[in-house]
């Protein structure tokens, strides 16, 4: 049996293991995904530059069943069709909760690789550039619990069973010409673990050739110390940007203006450019003051702030340079998911958001 035939072998019988609700990634029986290729220095360079000079106007899709009739297609036509020059496809695995040490798939929840690479594809033939992002969500969390805060019990197992899972998908990445891949988002608990985080990008880089990103959370891009690995500094932008008064353009203007000023001295610091990877505020009154909770559904909707919030955003980082660009989060992912001005959620489809963020892809 050659290797290739061995490795999906491997592959297969840990999709299995998933599905009868054991860990696909980490643990004693764990298995990594060997490298298949290499990058050198001159393509660290190379890719670096690649990455100053992109500006990426994009639009999030998550992907979120494996049902293979599901209209994915549709949706990344519908991306397509707004002007946007990327798509960032969003795909996610799971731990228990944030003390679990191991990561697994939900099978119902996730494409298989031919599905994702067909996808990938799809966008490509589209005229998209594409980027991958594999998150980690909690299956069960307790009370305060997001993945932000993961603490498990191992952490050598965690970090085998989490790099199995970025290495498993780096190998798609690059299989199906991804533009850019995240190695990770909003992952805090972690972020004070230099050594663990790049030794994982160098054997990302042994895999994927392209653009390597990480997404940190808008509250917590100047912890980690590691940015010079990567070729893209990634940043979601909820920002608090008023304290409950209704967000005007004039206020949401003047409230981005310090978080501009620090944002561009850490920018500056780290010399790499910048990609706001999750642009995004929910159809809620209490956007502006805490557009992280898309959960206040007993508020009322707010079509106009919304509106108002990504008007202030292209403003303010429009015109700026060596930004690598934006995604807005989200675009509709399920037929039957409710659109429109009576729709709470950060979908932006039938919304006079929707004109904003066409006006400026």
């Amino acid at each position: 049996m050659n290797k290739d035939r061995i490795v999906v072998l491997v592959i297969f019988i840990a999709m299995i293991a998933a599905i009868a609700g054991f860990s696909l990634f980490g643990g004693d029986e764990a298995t990594s995904v060997s490298p298949s290729s290499s990058t050198s220095q001159a393509d660290d360079v190379e890719a670096s530059t690649r990455a100053s000079d992109k500006k990426f106007r994009g639009i999030t899709l998550q992907i979120r069943t494996n049902n293979p009739d599901h209209p994915f297609e549709k949706y990344i036509d519908e991306i397509a069709d707004t002007g946007a020059n990327s798509i960032c496809l969003v795909i996610a695995a799971w731990q228990e909760d944030c003390s679990s040490s191991s990561i697994f798939l939900e099978m119902r929840k996730t494409p298989t690789d031919e599905k994702l690479t067909s996808l990938i594809q799809h966008a490509t033939s589209r005229g998209l550039d594409t980027i991958l992002m594999p998150i980690l969500l909690l299956h069960n969390p307790k009370s305060g619990e997001w993945r932000g805060k993961i603490n498990p019990q191992n952490w050598d197992k965690w970090w085998q069973s989490y790099s199995d899972y970025i290495l498993h998908y780096a190998k798609l990445a690059q299989s199906a010409g991804v533009s850019v891949f995240m190695v990770g988002s909003e992952l805090n608990s972690t972020e004070k673990q230099p050594q663990r985080w790049r030794k994982l990008i160098a054997e990302t880089r042994e895999t994927y050739a392209g653009l390597l990103a990480y997404s940190a959370n808008w509250d917590h891009y100047h912890v980690a110390k590691w940015w010079d690995a990567l070729d893209i500094a990634g940043m979601t932008s909820y920002h608090k940007l008023t304290n409950g008064e209704k967000p005007t353009l004039d206020k949401l203007l003047a409230a981005w203006k310090p978080i501009k000023t620090d944002i561009l001295n850490w920018r500056e610091s780290i010399k790499k450019p910048l990609l706001f990877t999750e642009v995004g505020w929910p159809n809620l009154s209490t956007c502006a003051e805490k557009p992280w909770d898309y959960t206040l559904t007993e508020k009322d909707t707010d079509p106009v702030a919304q509106a108002n919030c990504f008007e202030a955003f292209f403003r303010t980082w429009n015109d700026v340079e060596n930004i690598a660009g934006f995604l807005v989060w989200e675009w509709r992912s399920f037929p039957q998911q409710k659109i429109g001005p009576e729709d709470p959620s950060y979908v932006p489809c039938g919304k006079p958001a929707l004109d904003v963020i066409k006006r400026n892809l």
